[in-house]
């Protein structure tokens, strides 16, 4: 934590585990360092459901957790009070609140089925397609525990200012099927965000939530800039609005980077640093626009393609990642 602050980390997004001491002491030690949390909370309780069985070497990364469609938001609520009242006591306000995680692909969501078909679903397969209207179901539930958080939220005694965000939306492109072949389903973030705004989202969040992971092709290259600014404004154009505007709200990328699989030292970071420091100019514009209001980057312990601390020290890449972006 020691070395995060002398790199210049102000912020750094966590998801809670189910040792919640080691949370709460974790959180208690960044609030040490002056370094904020966004804190990933789930839905902690699912009475009588089914645990998705999968073997792991066929689908990596998919969550054994319930089908969002079992949370309970009477417990959920307790459980928000709880861990909230132990941050409160501690003299620790959140820098930012999320509720679950990726939950509109079949990695994070197991009311999607396994295995899946490859596709990305679409608003009408929300109302009609078997597989649709069960993760739909899902989403209703998870407005229903959002709600709950947010009651919570307000009555915090430090916290209560922390914005709130739904869960994470996956970049999967329009609907139709996955740009890259997968062996499991999706739904588009534009039919996520109608299903949620058309059932009271705007009334429970500050802003909305998403990741997107850029194509790392042609690095310094004008053409693949391009390709890569038309993805991001693809994404982010139809469901990031000033704040205060009748269209939605802005948004917060609370996930993005390049990977670099270089195990050298000292550090070679040409390539990735280009990348990010390209892409740090296009989420200028969307801040100065005002539909981008929060940034982190991606560098999850553990996978070490995306480590940005390197060689005993933070890169170039991690240094323009982290610099404050102007948006006058």
């Amino acid at each position: 934590m020691a070395r995060m602050k002398a790199a210049g980390v102000h912020v750094i997004r966590f998801g809670m585990e189910d040792q919640e001491d080691e949370n709460l002491d974790f959180i208690k030690r960044a609030h040490a360092q002056n370094i904020g949390v966004v804190l990933i909370f789930h839905g902690k309780y699912a009475p009588g459901a089914p645990v998705r069985p999968y073997q792991a070497k066929e689908f990596p990364g998919m969550w054994e957790g319930p089908p969002i469609s079992f949370l309970d938001p009477d417990a959920s609520r307790i459980y928000f009070q709880q861990f909230l009242g132990k941050l409160d006591a501690a003299g620790i306000a959140l820098a930012g609140i999320e509720l679950e995680n990726e939950i509109n692909m079949a990695g994070n969501n197991p009311d999607f089925r396994l295995p899946g078909e490859g596709r990305v679903l679409g608003l009408d397969d929300l109302r009609r397609d078997p597989e649709g209207r069960q993760v739909a179901k899902g989403y209703q539930q998870y407005l229903k525990v959002l709600a709950a958080l947010k009651d919570v939220r307000d009555h915090s005694k430090l916290s209560r200012q922390a914005p709130l965000l739904p869960f994470s939306l996956v970049d999967t492109g329009p609907e139709g099927a996955w740009p890259t072949a997968k062996n499991y389903d999706g739904v588009s973030p534009g039919a996520t965000m109608t299903f949620l705004r058309a059932n009271g989202l705007d009334k429970l969040v500050d802003a909305y939530n998403l990741h997107i992971y850029p194509w790392a092709d042609g690095p310094g290259e004008r053409v693949s800039a391009i390709h890569r600014l038309r993805r991001l404004q693809q994404l982010v154009q139809p469901l990031c609005f000033p704040g205060g505007s009748p269209g939605g709200k802005p948004c917060w990328v609370t996930e993005w980077g390049f990977t670099n699989d270089s195990k050298n030292c000292p550090a070679d970071e040409k390539a990735r640093s280009l990348l990010v420091q390209e892409m740090m100019g296009d989420f200028r514009q969307l801040a100065q626009q005002k539909r981008l209001t929060g940034l982190i980057y991606y560098a999850w312990l553990g996978e070490a393609r995306f480590d940005v601390y390197r060689c005993g020290s933070l890169t170039k890449t991690g240094q323009l990642a982290i610099a404050p972006i102007a948006t006058n």
